[in-house]
């Protein structure tokens, strides 16, 4: 018998009897389910898991030195005008970029080309300090918490000149102790805004 046609029937007579009445149990008896309703009924997680390939676990792999070099640049840019906020960088932007990133990317990429193989995957960048300080960012070992190339800005007031910024660096091999000059760019008479002075 019909499916659908049975479940009429047993409807119809519940209604008849006002459900007070059981169907009788041949209607109630279904039809023997299909394979495919087995097969699919049957499966479950266990069952999908075997199915499915193993997850492969996807590890990551260490960044080449050209890589870590163009995160460590790109990020070193970035917290330098981080560092100028937008009063001082508006107005020595492009010198900066022309003079000075030029010679700290030369620094950056001597230092990582020189150093240790196993040591470059450790480097980053260190955020700059505001108000007067001098720290643009330093580049340090993060396992270890050790700088090991400082970059600074220091503010100079020549007699009769005025300001200028005088961009220097730091390096591990003398314990920062040496200053190595990248260059100055002027300012103006005037006493320049703080670092990181925004409009």
């Amino acid at each position: 018998m019909n499916k659908w046609f049975r479940k009429s029937l047993v409807i119809l007579f519940s209604i008849a009897t006002f459900g007070l009445v059981t169907p009788p149990a041949s209607l109630a008896v279904q039809d023997k389910p299909s394979e495919d309703s087995v097969s699919k009924s049957s499966i479950n997680d266990d069952s999908i898991e075997q199915i499915l390939p193993p997850k492969v676990e996807i590890e990551e792999l260490p960044l080449s030195k050209d890589q870590v070099l163009i995160n460590l640049l790109s990020e070193a840019e970035q917290k330098s005008f981080i560092k100028f906020g937008d009063k001082i960088g508006g107005v020595i932007e492009d010198e900066f970029k022309e003079m000075i990133f030029p010679k700290m990317e030369e620094i950056i990429t001597y230092y990582l080309n020189v150093e240790d193989d196993e040591l470059f995957q450790q480097l980053e960048v260190s955020k700059p300090s505001g108000g007067t300080g001098e720290k643009i960012f330093h580049i340090y070992n993060t396992i270890t918490g050790e700088d090991v190339l400082r970059f600074h800005v220091r503010r100079e007031n020549r007699p009769l000149e005025g300001y200028w910024f005088n961009f220097h660096y730091h390096t591990y091999h003398d314990s920062f102790q040496s200053h190595k000059d990248l260059g100055s760019i002027y300012w103006d008479k005037n006493t320049p805004p703080n670092w990181m002075s925004y409009h």
